[in-house]
Order: C-alpha cells, then sequence, then structure tokens
C-alpha cells in the first residue's frame, strides 16, 4: 500500500462522501502549502489546486475575515468572482435569507458541503430572487461564521454524478477548524457613511483536547445590525401630506437592509483517535436570528380590497348590517380627492356605527412590516479509517448520519385583515415552514496495483436522504375570511396572507444513490477520472449521470485539464408543495399573488403540472501555469440546463374564469390578482471564463501577495414557455448579473503591520425595480468599481487592532430613472454591489 496512506490516522478519508481519501502533499510541506490542499472534485487523495483535474479555489479562514461584513456571503462574493449576492429589501423570504448563484446558475445549482457532508436545504424559498433566483430554495450559508472555518473550498466545476443533486454549477465545501488548543476573541463594530446599518458582532473560537488523542473545537457569533434606510417620500405619500393627511409616515416606504436582531450561532467539531486507524468525528451548529424589513406601502384611497375596490374612484365602505344579511344602507364615499379624511361625506359614514371604512385604523395608509425568527440545527456523526479484516480489509471506509432541520415562524406587522372589519388586529403571526433532511453514508475507496506509475484509486459509496418540508398554520386571525369578505374586502393578514388549516402538513421525499468512482495517475504526466452515480426518488424515478476528468502535465510549469458530465437536479418538496400569498409589484401596481403547487387545482387551471427534475450537460477546459511565486488558472466552462425549474411569471387571473375556478375547488378567486407556481418550462445554456492569478513577492521592505480573479458569465436561454415566463424574466435571467466581476487585492505584511486593499470591478447589467422591466422601470446599468481596505497593527503577539472600511469612496449604485420615482427608492434593488454604500468599521481581535 502506498505510503501516503499510512501517514497519520487524523488525515484519513475527510469525508469519503466527497470521495476524499487520506492524503498529504509532497513531503517536507509548509503549512502554507497545506493550505492550498482541497478535498473537493476528486474521490482520490486530495490534491493541491494544481493538480486538481477540476478548478478548485481555496479561500482561507484568515481570508474570509479580511471584509467589513460578517455575513458569509458577501465574504465569499469579495474572493470567488463567480459568485453573486445582492441585498433583497423588499423581497418576502427572500430578505431573510439571501439567495445567491455561482457561475450565473441558482442558488440551490450549487451543493453545500460542511468538513464534506451535504448541508440541509433553507426552509425559505426566495419567492422573490431576483430573475435568477425567482423560487430557488439553497441551504443558508449565512449561518456559517468566518471565525468557525479553516478554509472553503469551492468547486468551479459540475459535479452531480459524484455529489448528486445541486451540484450543476459546482460545489462548495466549508472546512470546520480542528485545532485541539488555542483560540479568538473578537470585537466589531462599524456602521455605514450615511450614520445607518450600525452592528456589533462578538465571536469566538476555542480548541481544547478530547483525551490524549481528540480534538473539541468550539466556535461563536453574536451579531445585531439595525436597519437601513436609502429612501425618499413617495410622489402619492407627499401628495396625501400636502393635502393635510398628517397620519402619512415619511418615508412611507423604506428601501433598505432588514433589522438583525440576537443573531447568535454556535459551531462544535470534535474528532477522535480510536486506534488502529480508526477515527470518531462529529460536528454540528445552532443558529438563530430574527429578522424585520419593510415592505409596499398601502396608499389610503386606492389600495384595492382594502380601501377601495374600483381604484380609488370610491371608498370601499363595509356595511355591518348587510354582513348580518340586511340591506345595504351606507352611502358612497368618494376616494378621488386630495385627502379622503376632510370630507362630509367620510366624515358621515365615520358617524355612522353602521358604517365603516379601514381609514379609521389606518388613516394615513400603512406599510406591513415583514420579519420572522430563523432556527437552524445540525448534527453529523460518523466513524472511518482502515478496516483490518472481515471482505473489506484494506479499505478506507466512512460511514456517517446527519440530520439538518431550517425552521421559518413569519410575522407581519402593522397590517390587517380587512375582511374583520374594525375588528382587525395589526400583528401577525402568519405560520411557517421547516425543511428537515436526514441522511446515511457508507463510502469506501482503496488504491489497486493496476500497472500504472502509481496505483488506481477506487472508490464506491451508497446514500440514503429523506427530506421533508412542512407547513405549519399561523393564528387564525391571519388566515380568516371575516365577516365583511363577501363585500370586496381582502382576507388575512394583507401582503402576506398567514397559512390556513388547508395548506398546513407534511410532505416528504426519499432518495438512494450508488456511485463508483476511478481515478488513474497513467503516467507522471497524464491523470484520467471517471465517476458514474444512479440515484432513484420516490417522487420522479431514477436518474444516472456521469463525469469524465483529465490532467495533462505539458511541462513543469503548464498542465491541461478538462471534465465533462452530466447532472441533474431534483425538484426540492418545497418547491413542488410550497403554499403562499404575498404582495407583488407589477408595472408599477400591487397585485395578490398566490403561489400555488403545480398540481393544485388553481395552478393545473393555469398549466400547472408535477415537477420533474433539471438535466444538464457541462463541458470545462483550462490551463494551470506555476513559474516561482507566480500561480494562474484560467478555465471555461460551457453548462447546458434544459427543463430548469423556476418559479413562472404572474398569470392574470381574469374575471372570466372565476365560475370555472370555482368548479374546480378554488374558493374566493375574485380576490386572486394573479397565480404562480413551480414548472419546468425553460432551457438556458450558460459559458463563461474564470482566471485566478497570484503572486507573491517583497516590496516596500515587506511581504506582498498580489491575487487577481476574474470571471465572464454568459447566459442564454434556448427555449421558454411564454405562457409562464415573460421577456421581462427572460431578461433577467439573461443579463441580470455582470457579465463581467474581478477583484484584485494586494495584501502587504510588516513586521507590526499588515494591510490589503481590494479593487472590486462590476460589469454592465440589466438593473430592475420591485420586478419591473418596463423601460420605465429597467436600464443597462453602468460598470462600477469600488474599494475595500483594511489596516492591522499587531500590538502585541496576542491582541491586534483593525480599522477598515468597504466601498471606501463611496461608490454609488445605480441610481432609478425620474420616471420611476413611485416607489420612493433611490437606487436599482438588483444591483451587483451594497446600494447601502460605505461602510466603515473598527477591530479587536485576541488570540491565546
Amino acid at each position: 500500500m502506498s505510503n501516503k496512506f499510512r501517514a497519520g490516522t487524523l488525515a484519513i478519508a475527510v469525508g469519503l462522501a466527497l470521495g476524499t481519501a487520506p492524503s498529504f502533499a509532497e513531503e517536507n510541506t509548509g503549512a502554507e502549502e497545506v493550505e492550498r490542499i482541497a478535498v473537493v472534485g476528486s474521490r482520490s487523495a486530495p490534491r493541491s489546486v494544481a493538480e486538481s483535474p477540476v478548478p478548485v479555489d481555496i479561500v482561507g479562514g484568515d481570508e474570509l475575515g479580511k471584509s467589513a461584513s460578517s455575513d458569509m456571503l458577501d465574504m465569499l462574493q469579495g474572493a470567488v468572482p463567480s459568485f453573486n449576492v445582492r441585498q433583497q429589501p423588499i423581497s418576502d423570504a427572500a430578505t431573510l435569507i439571501r439567495p445567491v448563484n455561482l457561475r450565473g446558475l441558482s442558488s440551490d445549482s450549487t451543493l453545500i458541503l460542511l468538513n464534506g457532508k451535504r448541508r440541509h436545504r433553507a426552509s425559505v424559498i426566495a419567492f422573490q430572487g431576483g430573475g435568477v433566483n425567482d423560487g430557488a430554495q439553497g441551504p443558508d450559508i449565512s449561518v456559517i461564521p468566518s471565525v468557525a472555518l479553516k478554509q472553503v473550498e469551492v468547486l468551479r466545476d459540475g459535479a452531480a454524478a459524484q455529489y448528486g443533486s445541486d451540484a450543476i454549477a459546482g460545489v462548495m465545501n466549508f472546512v470546520l477548524k480542528d485545532d485541539a488548543d488555542g483560540g479568538s476573541l473578537s470585537v466589531k463594530h462599524g456602521e455605514y457613511y450615511e450614520g445607518d446599518g450600525t452592528s456589533t458582532i462578538v465571536d469566538g473560537n476555542i480548541g481544547l483536547p478530547f483525551t490524549d488523542d481528540g480534538f473539541v473545537n468550539l466556535s461563536f457569533q453574536l451579531k445585531n445590525a439595525d436597519a437601513t434606510s436609502r429612501s425618499v417620500q413617495r410622489p402619492d405619500a407627499a401628495a396625501l401630506q400636502a393635502a393635510g393627511n398628517s397620519h402619512v409616515p415619511d418615508p412611507a416606504m423604506i428601501w433598505g437592509s432588514p433589522e438583525i436582531k440576537d443573531d447568535i450561532t454556535l459551531f462544535a467539531n470534535v474528532g477522535l483517535d480510536l486506534g488502529d486507524d480508526k477515527e470518531f468525528y462529529m460536528f454540528g451548529n445552532y443558529s438563530e436570528r430574527d429578522a424585520e424589513g419593510g415592505f409596499y406601502y398601502r396608499n389610503p384611497h386606492n389600495r384595492s380590497n382594502v380601501f377601495s375596490i374600483d381604484g380609488g374612484e370610491t371608498l370601499l365602505v363595509g356595511d355591518v348590517a348587510q354582513a348580518m344579511g340586511a340591506e345595504r344602507t351606507c352611502a358612497v364615499v368618494p376616494a378621488n380627492v386630495p385627502n379622503v379624511l376632510d370630507t362630509a361625506e367620510y366624515q358621515a359614514m365615520v358617524a355612522d356605527p353602521n358604517c365603516f371604512a379601514m381609514n379609521q385604523i389606518m388613516p394615513g395608509g400603512y406599510t406591513p412590516r415583514f420579519g420572522g425568527n430563523i432556527t437552524d440545527t445540525s448534527l453529523v456523526i460518523g466513524t472511518k479509517g482502515e478496516a483490518k479484516s472481515g471482505f473489506l480489509e484494506g479499505w478506507y471506509y466512512d460511514l456517517s448520519g446527519s440530520v439538518g432541520r431550517s425552521a421559518s415562524t413569519f410575522i407581519l406587522n402593522n397590517t390587517l385583515n380587512p375582511s374583520l372589519g374594525l375588528d382587525t388586529p395589526v400583528d401577525f403571526e402568519t405560520g411557517g415552514y421547516t425543511q428537515l433532511e436526514k441522511s446515511f453514508n457508507f463510502d469506501i475507496v482503496k488504491e489497486v496495483e493496476a500497472g500504472f506509475d502509481q496505483p488506481l484509486n477506487v472508490a464506491f459509496g451508497t446514500e440514503w436522504r429523506e427530506e421533508s418540508f412542512e407547513i405549519t398554520a399561523g393564528e387564525e386571525s391571519s388566515w380568516k375570511a371575516g365577516p365583511y369578505a363577501a363585500q370586496g374586502f381582502n382576507i388575512g393578514s394583507h401582503g402576506f396572507k398567514g397559512f390556513g388549516p388547508e395548506a398546513q402538513g407534511i410532505n416528504t421525499r426519499r432518495s438512494f444513490a450508488l456511485y463508483a468512482d476511478v481515478e488513474a495517475q497513467v503516467n507522471d504526466d497524464l491523470l484520467l477520472g471517471g465517476a458514474l452515480r444512479y440515484e432513484d426518488f420516490t417522487s420522479f424515478g431514477s436518474t444516472l449521470n456521469y463525469k469524465l476528468t483529465a490532467q495533462l502535465s505539458v511541462s513543469d510549469e503548464v498542465s491541461l485539464r478538462a471534465s465533462h458530465s452530466t447532472g441533474f437536479r431534483a425538484p426540492t418538496v418545497g418547491q413542488a408543495n410550497v403554499v403562499n400569498t404575498a404582495t407583488s409589484m407589477v408595472e408599477g401596481e400591487l397585485i395578490q399573488s398566490f403561489t400555488a403547487p403545480p398540481t393544485n387545482p388553481l395552478a393545473a387551471f393555469y398549466g400547472g403540472k408535477e415537477l420533474e427534475p433539471e438535466e444538464s450537460v457541462s463541458y470545462a477546459a483550462g490551463i494551470v501555469y506555476t513559474s516561482g511565486d507566480f500561480f494562474m488558472t484560467a478555465d471555461y466552462y460551457n453548462i447546458e440546463v434544459t427543463d430548469r425549474i423556476a418559479q413562472s411569471s404572474q398569470i392574470t387571473v381574469e374575471p372570466a374564469d372565476y365560475t370555472a375556478l370555482e368548479a374546480a375547488g378554488v374558493t374566493n378567486p375574485e380576490l386572486i390578482s394573479a397565480v404562480t407556481y413551480f414548472a419546468n418550462d425553460f432551457d438556458t445554456t450558460t459559458q463563461g471564463i474564470d482566471v485566478v492569478a497570484n503572486y507573491s513577492m517583497e516590496l516596500f521592505d515587506g511581504d506582498t501577495q498580489w491575487s487577481l480573479a476574474y470571471n465572464w458569465t454568459d447566459t442564454k436561454v434556448d427555449a421558454f414557455n411564454p405562457a409562464t415566463t415573460n421577456q421581462g424574466k427572460i431578461d433577467r435571467l439573461e443579463d441580470g448579473i455582470p457579465a463581467h466581476r474581478g477583484t484584485l487585492t494586494m495584501a502587504q505584511s510588516w513586521e507590526d503591520v499588515s494591510m490589503f486593499v481590494r479593487a472590486n470591478y462590476f460589469g454592465e447589467y440589466y438593473a430592475t425595480h420591485a420586478d419591473g422591466t418596463t423601460p420605465e422601470e429597467s436600464e443597462v446599468a453602468d460598470s462600477a468599481i469600488t474599494f475595500d481596505a483594511e489596516i492591522s497593527y499587531f500590538y502585541s503577539d496576542s491582541l491586534t487592532f483593525s480599522a477598515g472600511a468597504m466601498n471606501i469612496f463611496d461608490q454609488e449604485a445605480q441610481k432609478l430613472q425620474a420616471a420611476n420615482n413611485w416607489s420612493g427608492a433611490i437606487y436599482y434593488e438588483s444591483g451587483p454591489f451594497d446600494y447601502n454604500g460605505g461602510y466603515y468599521y473598527v477591530k479587536a481581535n485576541y488570540t491565546f
């Protein structure tokens, strides 16, 4: 057996679900080189990024900490150019958990791993995900704090044949620290140049021995962040104020980051050498946070089914006697006036105990506050090592079980259930979603002599998974149809209707997978690999996928690599069964949009049908160049995805369909403006180029590290169903993120001081606001460059003080056109960098 497989127990099979076997860097390798070893991308021994047959980025935990943001999503965006994330100011559940995308694909097309084990997805579905992520349900990366991480490995290559569903765009493996001693404690405080968004983050890490042969590594992070506002008063709200309505808030509608309260995260990583080349491991987390953000303003003259049902010509007046079966007696109240509160008709209506309007509770209109509590927990337990007897003698194995749970409880404050009349509460708990995943993995790997320069690496494995999605009903007042529903008043908490008993329930899916993997170092110059995976799902059947990889060393400095694979992404249980009623903005108008399961009678009436998996074909080729202190990779990729799953565009519920819809079992179709559902309704081709370069040198009497990373991504929609996918959505899919992204970082260090400066380039992109895609609501936004910087002073061996800023020169985001100022926003919400502007911070870090 190869000597490298006997070099130490704790290196054995770092997650054989990834297909990794024990490995070490070249002999006498220093610590800096060891950090560049990745376990993703190959089921053979972990390799350096230069020797990997597929492109892998290694982002160290220290590098992640060099960011003004404490959010893992923003940290990764600064380190990985093909990784994109944006702010979500008014986006329903996407405000609570922001979706991301890697290489131009949706967040649930990237598989997330923790210590090599599949991470559960979030319970939140991004109903308003900025085009690319509409309807995506990916894992919540933001709960992972940088203080807990040794490194992040980003595999930029299709890998579903190796790791299963969700790996079409690539794989991100978050590797937890495993130190048995030492630790750190830090405090970070900052705010935006505008004076808002103040945040305080306290985090820490400690390594402890677990007997003489193991470790317990513990990490925590506590974060609080105030909300921001980049808003001006809406024209309609300003007109109401000018007309004497003193109840209108200013600004009436807030565009900004949500308030984050008591965001606590705990991570633990445990390892124990059991002797005889065997190891026990366990890791997991508990995370919880409360978040609350803004929503759309409801005008007190014309908001449909609350204040009016005829576009604001007259006020919607409730008649108590009519609700009890008597004849209607309430008079008409004109609403097409500057201030309806001052009219004689309104005052007479208020004086009549038989009549009412919602203006009596919300005289200046209202803006709901959407928020929730997000809880995320996980636990993985396993054992791995070398089998010393039995039919598996000589094989390295990894046996593990895991469970992950994400629960979201939603609230909607400062709103109404208009159908309840004046008895309505104004704050609601609207129910929640729970995502629960369980899995068992058994993997084996062995080196087999096959006549090549090095032994052939052979791996087999099996995986069982269960995924469930639960909808929990909200409080009765959030979904109840009150006595005034028949008079045209909206049912349920307005803006986000609570989940009723009919929506409550659990849906479950199971899957079983088998895989085989081989990799051969044919000679000193040629590496070949192949993988085959069969997976069977209880919901839609089976799928078979393959992957081929190769790397050719042309010289000591240059190597070529290539890969080809097929892949798939299974529809999530949530996408197949979710129910949601929310407010959307379409061409400047608020509409009540109902998201239904595709087989629901309402969705089925408009073309919904059972979901099938997405399928992909991927090609990639690249070059690696190493010369002294200079290292560069350049990789081209091409990903064809057919039957892509996404939330449909809003389909208008026509009055002519009301009778047929009621006959199909749809209740109160007249109160639903539009319906959306998930569908396999378009195909895309995404291609791109990634360039990564690093160079070390001595400059200014210190050590200097230059890092350049560049990405070009181009997505084309090859086919789509115009009944469910409109042209505006096509434009956002193709051009909603910049085609060109780049970062250039200079890190400088001396004996007592270190610093870094990073330039971030964002190319042109298709900018939209509030999902509007008309010429007045969208445009091609200009490219921009932002700069980040930080300087650190090492006061002692243990204590470091730092100060820095993100977007240090306060580069403005793309401003809205003058014709698009109806919403009270200043900037397009779809921008690729933070529209809040510059942010500065100070930090103190103590290590021991």
